[in-house]
């Protein structure tokens, strides 16, 4: 059963899906566990056989034997014997938070047993992404035998390839859509591999790239162990980087199911503990006040610590999550705090010539958003894809030339296989590389074949996005006065929220907006209130000017609908609860 409504003020339906009534009982009762908690639970599909890992996620239950991945044993092999020979090892990393956290992860972990390696992270816009022959050659030239490439490298065949001619060994762990084919190295281990078969562990094609260099890690402290290395020295307790691993995992927008659900459960205690220096500092930066939440993981370090790779200093991330000098944690900190508001600025420049050719060309009517233009910063296309899918509800792609050279990144919606496109976009010739996963891609586009390659996307993805009317869920209806600091506490033990579980969308009827204020550049404040006098504080995010946000202006004052998710604020002792507008609608 469920309950549906006509379109939005965003162009979506509203789906009120009804739980399994039986199962919500066999829940409350086997759990003690309040009604509404599993009533949620169940929108989730959480069962009785899935709940405990779902509600007391631990990684003792969750966790592979390493060795189920393919090449694992191989990479660990040739890590012992580089370590053994003391060779030097170079750790290969994505310019993003995932590659930062990737890199940072293992470099904590070789100088605590004693084993320093060394970092390269390309430049974005020199170098672009992941492998390249020059830089590899460099590194063969400075003496590197051994290079662990995180968070890229599976497709990488021309550069690997040349790498393997010159003697240098090269081990990739990664979590990008692989091709039948793969590249020439000691070792390619990455769950999305098409020849893995993950058993049981089907959840570990979620994997990020820092969750699959964590699993490296237990792996090699397995064998060295057993090689006798820490005869004479503690072993590191692994547990300690998990803050790593579940800040990669969250801004890499990985599902919270299975394995990661742990992963991130487990980092932010760690997070609690303050351990990382780096982060620390930059979380005290970033006015963050109160316990660490996937929510400031997301949204507030996550985008400082990208912003080092998108328009200051590729390899700034990764130091920062691996010093352990205060005064260059600090310098580094405030760098990327620095870098972070220039990015701010690019992003709006380009997001607003963006909608505009969207409007002049009417490309929303097109199944997919193409943009592009001369000039337009590479750092930030990413974020700037991921604006206009969230406006338009449809897969964009964004693109910057450069003599006529585009450098593009895509962000899909749900159910719409973007990486995957773009490998077949490359086997047609319409692309000099690309490659991602569902849900983002980056590519390589020459200006001559930008339109033919805009008519690909279309025909290719089309029909998939003409089957799916965007949908927000509900998880319920609530009245202003149920909007409590107690409910939320409640509702606590779903925790952590983000991709594949996200945070429980409730929508208020019979509301009118009884005020409302532009915040910043574009983002709304506003006030909730009901018949009966009840008020909520509210804020709709990057609202101004949007369907969104001129129907909640339109509407001041008229009885209507809101959707959206509530928050706990914490500032100087007290707690608030506020709204977040998603979408609304008339009553």
């Amino acid at each position: 059963m469920s309950k549906e409504s006509p379109l939005s003020a965003t162009g979506k339906l509203w789906h009120l899906k009804a739980p399994d009534e039986r199962t919500v009982l066999g829940l409350a009762q086997q759990y003690n566990l309040p009604e509404i908690v599993t009533r949620l639970l169940v929108n989730r599909g959480v069962t009785l056989e899935t709940a405990d890992n779902y509600l007391r996620p631990t990684l003792r239950e969750l966790l592979p034997d390493p060795s189920l991945l393919l090449d694992m044993d191989k990479a660990i092999e040739r890590t012992i014997k580089a370590i053994e020979a003391k060779q030097p090892i170079v750790v290969y990393g994505d310019y993003d938070v995932d590659g930062a956290t990737s890199s940072a992860l293992l470099r904590r972990y070789f100088k605590d047993i004693g084993y320093p390696i060394q970092l390269y992270i390309p430049d974005r816009i020199e170098e672009g992404y992941g492998a390249n022959k020059e830089a590899l050659e460099l590194l063969y030239r400075q003496g590197q035998r051994l290079v662990l490439m995180v968070d890229s490298g599976t497709t990488a065949f021309e550069p690997l390839e040349h790498a393997h001619s010159l003697g240098l060994d090269v081990i990739i762990l990664d979590h990008h859509t692989a091709q039948p084919a793969l590249p020439k190295t000691i070792g390619i281990v990455n769950p999305n591999r098409l020849d893995q078969d993950l058993g049981n562990y089907g959840y570990l094609r979620h994997l990020c790239a820092a969750g699959v260099s964590f699993l490296f890690l237990i792996a090699l402290q397995r064998t060295l162990r057993e090689k006798g290395w820490f005869k004479d020295k503690s072993e590191p307790d692994l547990l300690q980087y998990l803050d790593l691993v579940a800040l990669g995992t969250v801004c890499d927008v990985m599902p919270l199911v299975g394995l990661n659900r742990a992963f991130v459960t487990q980092g932010l205690k760690v997070l609690k503990g303050r351990q990382n220096l780096g982060l620390s500092i930059l979380s005290d930066i970033s006015g963050v006040n109160e316990a660490i939440s996937t929510y400031h993981l997301g949204f507030i370090l996550g985008p400082r610590i990208n912003a080092g790779g998108r328009v200051g200093q590729a390899n700034l991330g990764s130091l920062l999550l691996t010093t352990d000098d205060k005064m260059e944690a600090q310098k580094i900190a405030n760098s990327l705090n620095q870098f972070n508001l220039q990015r701010q600025e690019i992003e709006k420049q380009v997001l607003e010539e963006a909608t505009g050719q969207i409007e002049a060309r009417s490309l929303h009517n097109h199944p997919v958003l193409l943009v592009g233009e001369e000039g337009w910063h590479p750092g930030v296309i990413g974020i700037v894809a991921s604006r206009l899918k969230e406006r338009y509800n449809r897969p964009a792609c964004v693109v910057g030339f450069e003599n006529g050279i585009g450098k593009g990144s895509g962000r899909s919606i749900t159910g719409v296989e973007l990486g995957a496109a773009m490998h077949i976009a490359v086997h047609q010739s319409l692309l000099e590389k690309g490659g991602g996963h569902a849900m983002a891609a980056g590519f390589t586009v020459h200006r001559d074949k930008y339109d033919l390659f805009h008519t690909f996307l279309n025909n290719h993805l089309g029909k998939q996005i003409s089957e799916i009317t965007p949908t927000l869920k509900l998880d319920g209806y609530l009245s202003i006065s149920a909007a409590t600091e107690d409910l939320l506490e409640t509702i606590g033990c779903l925790e952590p929220f983000g991709s594949g579980n996200a945070s429980p969308k409730f929508a208020f009827n019979q509301v009118r907006v009884a005020y409302i204020d532009t915040v910043g550049e574009n983002h709304l404040r506003c006030q909730l209130a009901d018949e009966a006098g009840n008020r909520l504080k509210a804020m709709a995010f990057r609202a101004k000017d949007t369907p969104l946000g001129m129907y909640l202006e339109e509407t001041k004052g008229e009885r209507i609908q809101v959707a959206g998710t509530l928050k706990l604020d914490s500032w100087q002792g007290s707690k608030n609860v506020s709204f977040t507008i998603e979408d609304a609608m008339a009553v």
